[in-house]
């Protein structure tokens, strides 16, 4: 396989670490969290004790912390949409959010929610559509 990416496929770009673990953030859509925690990263290989990091696009698994009685306590899915930290575009842009947010999906992909609130980022657009067809803005 060749080095840095799928057999295939471009290799995907890294995005600068925006979220880790324990990082509560904004859950973006209709499902009926508010407010969620980061508690694993999905795909993360990293060194022992190091705390797992995530970007935008990346899917990450979270506990809900604030939301409707049904919703709290569950451990789900989420897809990171948006983030603080200024990550660089291939133009060479820089692209910062005013929150972190995320969208709470299922195993496959699929969210929860039927509408999301704000924006979204390009980058988790493109990896998933799903989420990107339920989406208002995409920058």
């Amino acid at each position: 396989m060749p080095k840095g990416g799928r057999a295939g496929a471009p290799p995907r770009r890294r995005i600068a670490a925006g979220v880790q673990v324990g990082t509560y953030v904004r859950v973006a859509d209709n499902s009926g969290a508010k407010e969620a925690m980061i508690i694993g990263v999905i795909g993360y290989k990293g060194r022992l004790r190091r705390i797992p990091y995530a970007s935008v696009g990346d899917m990450v698994v979270v506990t809900v912390k604030k939301g409707t009685p049904e919703m709290r306590k569950q451990v789900t899915r989420a897809i990171v949409v948006r983030q603080r930290r200024p990550y660089r575009r291939p133009d060479g842009t820089w692209v910062a959010f005013e929150d972190n947010a995320v969208v709470i999906v299922s195993p496959d992909g699929a969210p929860k929610g039927s509408e999301i609130r704000g924006p979204i980022a390009r980058e988790a657009a493109e990896r998933w559509p799903k989420v990107a067809n339920i989406a208002s803005i995409i920058i």
